[in-house]
């Protein structure tokens, strides 16, 4: 009897304990967190940039005269810096650029007669520029644009007659329009390359004004560029 008495007092200090016991933290592994999902960083095209852009172009010269220029082409190289702005999918900028060319021409044409003179004409135009705003929507990484605005040239055209050794030369600053589209791919954050074509119209302007040279030369380029720009 003396043994039941004790386990009916022993009975509840053993359930306090067991309770007690229960509310410790367990010391057996803790589960292996869930992995976590990583997103990538959305891509953008806001920020400065600068570039490099190198291409081929070629063009017309028309003439109201005596003179004929022929078809001027060749290459251009020059240097790009721009700025874009994006809003969801649209992106808008502004970009100029500044470049050297090789774009000429020569030809020959008979002056007055008889006796007729036989003249040699040459036009180069030796530098471009644009400034320029772009519009564009975003594919991503990919950027696909329209761009359109100012359009400068320098321009020098020379004459030859060579039946009276006479010789003339008439240079200046051409002002017009550029007009155009492309694309573009960023690489990676900062790298990215461009595909474009131009086309650009600086009007008509006399040349060799007061002569028997006389023209008026309507001069046109069409531009063909890659560049690669180095994104802020």
């Amino acid at each position: 009897m003396r043994i039941y008495r004790l386990a009916a007092l022993a009975f509840p200090f053993l359930a306090v304990a067991s309770a007690q016991a229960a509310d410790l933290p367990n010391r057996g592994y803790a589960p292996a967190p869930a992995a976590a999902y990583y997103t990538p960083p959305v891509f953008s095209w806001t920020g400065f940039y600068v570039g490099l852009n190198g291409g081929y172009g070629w063009g017309s010269l028309g003439n109201v005269g005596n003179t004929t220029f022929g078809k001027p082409s060749g290459f251009t190289l020059g240097g790009t810096l721009g700025y874009n702005y994006q809003i969801n999918q649209f992106v808008v900028g502004l970009e100029g650029d500044l470049n050297w060319t090789n774009i000429d021409s020569t030809g020959r044409t008979l002056v007055g007669g008889p006796p007729a003179s036989a003249v040699v004409s040459t036009a180069g135009v030796n530098w471009m520029g644009t400034l320029r705003a772009r519009v564009g929507l975003s594919l991503d990484r990919a950027l696909i644009f329209a761009t359109g605005g100012y359009a400068g040239a320098s321009l020098d055209t020379k004459f030859n007659d060579i039946t009276l050794a006479i010789a003339g030369k008439d240079s200046g600053w051409r002002n017009g329009w550029a007009v155009g589209g492309g694309i573009e791919y960023a690489f990676s954050n900062n790298i990215s390359a461009k595909t474009e074509y131009l086309y650009t119209s600086f009007g008509a302007k006399d040349v060799f004004a007061a002569t028997p040279y006389a023209s008026r030369g309507d001069l046109s380029v069409s531009l063909v560029r890659a560049g690669v720009n180095y994104r802020f």
